[in-house]
């Protein structure tokens, strides 16, 4: 017989159950590392599930989710800003509510997409257009002001807003610009005071606002579409030079893709229609609106007025048929007839405008050629 059975059949018989539990009970068992750890462990769990049951009873879950969001939003803007390639100011919330005198009503602007802008007056003397989000942050409000901030930081041109600084102070989230003596287009052209703009001025502010387009389309580093060009987001300086703003909608658009597919943000009446219906993004949807801006602009109306004859209260479709019966000029402003204009510029800006206004994106021209 082999000696290692013989050792095994020598052995000890087993210690009877009761025997079992008292040496596991011992005090050299109880001692272990591994058994502290489990142990310190548990207690830890069983601490964390007391708070939770304390929080979940005196504080509302909506409340705990609010916050949860909130240093969330503070982390991505801290991000946003840090990463910037221009350097901007950081603007205390103080500082901009003595500009504003408290946001007061009398110095409102106007009001976007994105919040009511403010007039404000820093210490400095400095006039500035102070843009404020709602008190009530919404994700999409907050993914709309890092959006306009990472697109604003990355790009420089004369026919562009110019950013100066942000404020991002608890949920409080606000932009600071140059402010534009002349306020947006739709306050000059719709007829809303007695100021009247020449066709010169209005030729300019064409032009620029194709400038700034082309350089977004095709002469920055990136390649970005606005999505919300209106007269509303045009902005005019002291001597009617335009800049496009309002970037919070605006998209970083991928050098090897014709669209982007996404839902629908922007303005109806100057919505291209593969936007619109099919959520189909490109610098296409900026050229066409860029057609409807440019109609409005020579004939000092709303795309749409409900309070027109039906035939001339879409803006675009109205263009079409006074085209069809060689009416075209038609379109232009009264006041600007009787002050006199160039014939042949305004029959070329109407032509743009037709182009740009094709219904089919790649029959629309680049702003280049535009």
């Amino acid at each position: 017989m082999p000696r290692r059975a013989l050792e095994l059949l020598d052995a000890p018989a087993p210690a009877p159950a009761n025997s079992l539990l008292q040496m596991q009970s011992s005090p050299a068992q109880w001692g272990s590392p591994l058994l502290f750890f489990f142990l310190g462990a548990l207690l830890v769990l069983v601490i964390l599930l007391i708070l939770i049951l304390i929080l979940w009873k005196f504080v509302k879950p909506a409340d705990v989710l609010k916050l949860a969001t909130r240093e969330n939003m503070r982390l991505e803007s801290t991000d946003v800003f840090s990463g910037n390639p221009r350097t901007i100011s950081h603007f205390d919330l103080q500082t901009l509510k003595k500009a504003t005198n408290s946001f007061h009503r009398a110095n409102l602007l106007g009001k976007g997409g994105f919040g009511p802008v403010y007039r404000g007056k820093l210490e400095d003397g400095r006039l500035v257009a102070v843009k404020k989000l709602s008190l009530d942050t919404s994700r999409q409000g907050e993914s709309e002001f890092l959006g306009e901030v990472r697109t604003i930081t990355s790009i420089q041109h004369r026919n562009l807003v110019r950013l100066l600084g942000y404020c991002s102070d608890g949920p409080q989230r606000l932009l600071v610009y140059d402010y534009m003596k002349n306020r947006s287009l739709d306050l000059v052209i719709y007829g809303k005071g007695d100021q009247f703009l020449p066709w010169s001025i209005r030729f300019q502010i064409i032009v620029g606002i194709a400038r700034g387009l082309q350089y977004l389309h095709e002469d920055s580093h990136f390649r970005i579409v606005h999505s919300d060009i209106k007269a509303s987001n045009i902005l005019l300086d002291g001597k009617f030079q335009p800049r496009i703003g309002d970037f919070g909608l605006a998209r970083f658009f991928p050098e090897d893709q014709t669209f982007l597919s996404s839902p629908f943000a922007g303005t109806l009446g100057y919505t291209a229609p593969e936007y619109a219906i099919r959520g189909e993004l490109s610098e296409k949807a900026d050229i066409y609106s860029f057609g409807v801006l440019v109609l409005e602009i020579i004939g000092s109306r709303k795309n749409t007025d409900f309070s027109l004859p039906s035939e001339m209260q879409y803006l675009p479709d109205y263009a079409w048929r006074l085209c069809e019966r060689s009416r075209v000029l038609d379109l232009v402003d009264p006041k600007m007839r009787e002050d006199g204009f160039m014939e042949k510029d305004i029959l070329l800006a109407i032509h743009v405008a037709f182009l740009c206004l094709q219904p089919h994106a790649n029959l629309r021209p680049p702003c280049q050629r535009s």
